[in-house]
């Protein structure tokens, strides 16, 4: 009976048929999960890649039709909500200035004595949140963007 039993065993440790089968159920979880992974950082990335371009075409709107006499940034605001998707309290464009040769700014041009040379700058930053697919099981956390440019107006 053990002599049989051996025997047996023998013969299903010679035979190969289905092991393609194993070794493929063992993989392709894997290879599922790695490819998932790469898609979700690959829209991470694009999201980052397009607050930079975004930040970048506001900064070229202020330098090409922003006036100090008007000081509007609403419709450089309105252009960026419109166009990378974000609510109006993820973008801010705020007025700061520079009072001569001084290392900070500062937020009304009337803290400048009259007889600095005033440099007029606006702040533009882009806010927001990706959740990836693998934080809904536990696995990291949102990503939080913040893109930030100062431009030289004036």
């Amino acid at each position: 009976m053990i002599a049989r039993f051996a025997r047996h065993l023998r013969t299903l440790l010679r035979d190969t048929r289905g092991t393609a089968v194993i070794e493929t159920a063992m993989v392709v979880p894997a290879l599922a999960l790695l490819s998932v992974g790469g898609f979700q950082v690959s829209q991470i990335m694009a999201r980052q890649h397009e607050l930079q371009a975004g930040a970048d075409d506001a900064a070229s709107m202020a330098l090409a039709g922003w006036s100090s006499s008007t000081g509007s940034t609403s419709a450089i605001k309105s252009v960026l909500m419109q166009t990378l998707s974000l609510p109006t309290d993820k973008v801010t464009i705020t007025t700061k200035y520079r009072c001569g040769t001084a290392t900070t700014y500062v937020t009304a041009k009337t803290s400048c004595a009259a007889t600095d040379i005033v440099t007029t700058y606006l702040d533009i930053v882009l806010n927001d949140t990706y959740t990836p697919m693998w934080s809904d099981f536990g696995v990291g956390s949102p990503i939080n963007y913040r893109v930030e440019r100062t431009v030289l107006v004036s």
